[in-house]
């Protein structure tokens, strides 16, 4: 596994310290790890190129 420094703001850290301790998730890293992974999986090149290219079809044709 890599270990990866990120700043970020105090309120996020709280959040996501709260999360913790009301025991939606073991820890923080852990917090962190899924939220860029499903950032991640959301945002597949193919996937958005397909997006943005169904946007601009929309955009010259309409919904018709």
């Amino acid at each position: 596994m890599t270990a990866l420094s990120i700043a970020f703001p105090e309120r996020l850290r709280q959040k996501l310290d709260s999360f913790v301790a009301d025991g939606w998730a073991s820890s923080a890293d852990d917090i962190v790890v899924e939220a860029l992974r499903r950032f991640l999986d959301s945002h597949e090149p193919g996937l958005i190129e397909s997006q943005v290219m169904s946007d601009v079809e929309w955009g010259l044709k309409g919904d018709a």
